[in-house]
């Protein structure tokens, strides 16, 4: 079983960080055309994490997704790490972000994922107010460690269900591999970039669950500038010491060259479905369940 997910942010991001520059804009357009026709070559129903902002500021963007009859999910409203919110600052948040994009595609939306996979050991009770909120399943357990996030004691990365205060969800966690002695990510962000197609098609054929996850902006064969302090400690919520920006910047940029033909070169050698309909075939009553506390 194999997934495919993406999350969609980068008109809002690209609004509130740089001013809303018309050719980001337009590259931004450019891109989600290929991947949506990509998609569609192949007969591949993705999973889109959606910020409620796009189905607000941008609801062509959206639109033009659902219309396409892929999975919308929520990907809160403002992009927001969770470990900067609290239980009540969480649950206004995502419910206003549900109802914008239920309100644009006209759908039930119960999938969910954090943003930076900010659900972590120290914020266990989001899960709580997540299922509170009428999310069903989600995809935001990073079984390994990361900047702003990750959960490396959550011990397991196939779909299995999580518990807190009495409220359980539908995991699906990114799936990691050990390659040259290190735990990585290479179905999705900077290690995907990074690793030769060759190795990525080796560890997914080794395994019956993969989850490939992207951002439009992985996609885009262009380098990315070095954030200023301000625009950092905005974003990251964090000081924005040279060192910090300069690791950001660095992990940023690696391998963004040709990261749209490996993503193309694995959707055709491998099958992939959405997160809605890998719902639909597991049977849940078998998994594990992982109760945090």
């Amino acid at each position: 079983m194999n997934l495919l997910t993406i999350d969609l942010e980068e008109w809002y991001l690209e609004k509130i960080l740089h001013g809303g520059r018309i050719e980001k804009y337009h590259s931004f357009d450019e891109t989600l055309d290929r991947l949506l026709a990509d998609l569609e070559a192949q007969s591949i129903c993705a999973t889109f994490f959606c910020l409620g902002k796009m189905a607000s500021d941008y609801p062509e963007v959206v639109r033009r997704i659902a219309t396409k009859g892929h999975d919308i999910a929520c990907h809160s409203n403002e992009h927001k790490w969770l470990t900067t919110l609290t239980p009540e600052a969480l649950r206004q948040d995502t419910l206003e972000a549900i109802h914008r994009l239920e309100d644009l595609c006209g759908k039930k939306v119960t999938g969910f994922r954090a943003p930076a996979f900010s659900i972590t050991p120290d914020n266990a009770w989001a899960i709580e107010v997540l299922g509170e909120c009428g999310i069903e399943t989600d995809s935001s357990v990073f079984p390994a460690s990361r900047d702003f996030g990750g959960f490396p004691s959550f011990g397991g990365d196939t779909p299995c269900r999580i518990s807190y205060g009495g409220v359980t969800l539908k995991e699906f966690p990114i799936t990691i591999s050990r390659i040259a002695l290190k735990q990585m990510a290479f179905s999705g962000g900077g290690y995907f970039r990074l690793l030769p197609y060759s190795v990525i098609r080796k560890e997914m054929a080794k395994r019956k669950y993969n989850i490939g996850y992207f951002h439009l902006a992985d996609l885009i064969p262009e380098q990315k500038k070095m954030m200023s302090r301000e625009q950092y400690e905005s974003y990251f919520k964090q000081p924005g010491s040279l060192k910090n920006r300069l690791t950001r910047y660095v992990k940023s940029n690696i391998g963004f060259g040709d990261t749209l033909d490996k993503m193309e070169r694995m959707i055709q050698e491998f099958p992939f479905i959405s997160m809605a309909e890998a719902d639909h075939q597991i049977e849940w009553e078998k998994t594990r369940i992982v109760a945090l506390k």
